[in-house]
């Protein structure tokens, strides 16, 4: 009996061995990972003040690449991702009010963290998605941040982010995947853009800055971004669209219901898609007929 409890005691000893060596392994991980100094070149982009570059930016910015969803409706920041037991991650204030990054942000400060995913200080940028953004055009991104540097200033403060103890090693465990700029190929140009215009390189274009492979899968097959969230559906000729119309498809993008007679949910920002413009959504859709026909990538 002895044996049993000394053997018992002993096992229990080294699985609390081997936890907290995965515990500090994982932090340190998280700690590198997380405060890695990322050189990159910023490159030369015209930011101009006219009216009608403005209105541009307002319409990527609003519309198109919808970033309401992550930083609020007045672009003021939001909690984002606030769980105690994981950690704070907010999304930031983009204005120039107090606690928002428009107050200090530089040009070039503008360029870096939409093209390279990195902040002021050389680090990455948790979930800003900027393996996509690094798509816009020259003219795009310097309409972008035109429109971004003059939005109205609004005072909200967040708490800065912070990842607790659990949240530290599921990250350095690699549970949260990759980051936006770990995935980035610094060194290399930017795509080239194509000319705006009903063609299926537009559509793939605005499927990018539209950020939609992060909901749909790379492949555009169907992903899950989150455990929590619902899943985004197959968009190739593989799933429902293949028995879709252009025409339905229009309808789909401007009113959310879908030939199946199905509301299209929130999680999915149709009610800001809808207001593209009609060859834009033209382009979008000759894009996704021109893909393969790939299952569900659930299967």
């Amino acid at each position: 009996m002895k044996r049993i409890i000394k053997w018992t005691g002993l096992f229990f000893a080294g699985l609390i061995g081997l936890l907290v060596i995965v515990l500090v392994v994982a932090n340190v991980l998280t700690f590198s990972r997380t405060n890695r100094q990322y050189s990159v070149n910023t490159p030369a982009i015209t930011i101009p003040d006219d009216e009608t570059f403005l209105a541009r930016g307002e319409h990527l910015v609003e519309i198109v690449s919808h970033c309401s969803g992550c930083h609020g409706p007045d672009l003021g920041g939001s909690a984002f991702f606030d769980v105690p037991s994981i950690g704070t991650i907010p999304a930031s204030n983009l204005t120039s009010g107090q606690g928002g990054i428009g107050a200090h942000y530089t040009d070039e400060d503008w360029i870096r963290a939409l093209v390279h995913g990195v902040g002021p200080d050389g680090r990455m940028l948790l979930v800003m998605p900027s393996q996509y953004f690094r798509h816009y055009s020259d003219e795009d991104l310097g309409a972008v941040i035109a429109y971004l540097k003059q939005m109205t200033p609004v005072n909200r403060e967040f708490p800065t982010k912070q990842l607790a103890l659990m949240g530290r090693t599921v990250f350095g465990l690699g549970f949260f995947g990759s980051m936006p700029a770990e995935l980035i190929d610094h060194a290399s140009p930017r795509p080239p853009a194509p000319q705006p215009g009903i063609s299926s390189e537009y559509g793939e274009y605005l499927i990018n800055v539209a950020v939609c492979k992060d909901c749909h899968g790379e492949n555009l097959a169907g992903n899950q971004p989150a455990p929590d969230s619902p899943w985004g559906s197959n968009l190739t000729p593989g799933g429902n669209l293949a028995h879709w119309s252009e025409e339905e498809f229009f309808t789909a993008i401007r009113t959310g219901k879908t030939p199946e007679g199905r509301t299209l949910i929130s999680f999915m920002p149709w009610e800001e898609y809808r207001h593209m413009t009609d060859e834009e959504i033209r382009a979008i859709w000759l894009y996704l007929q021109s893909l393969p026909a790939l299952e569900d990538n659930r299967r």
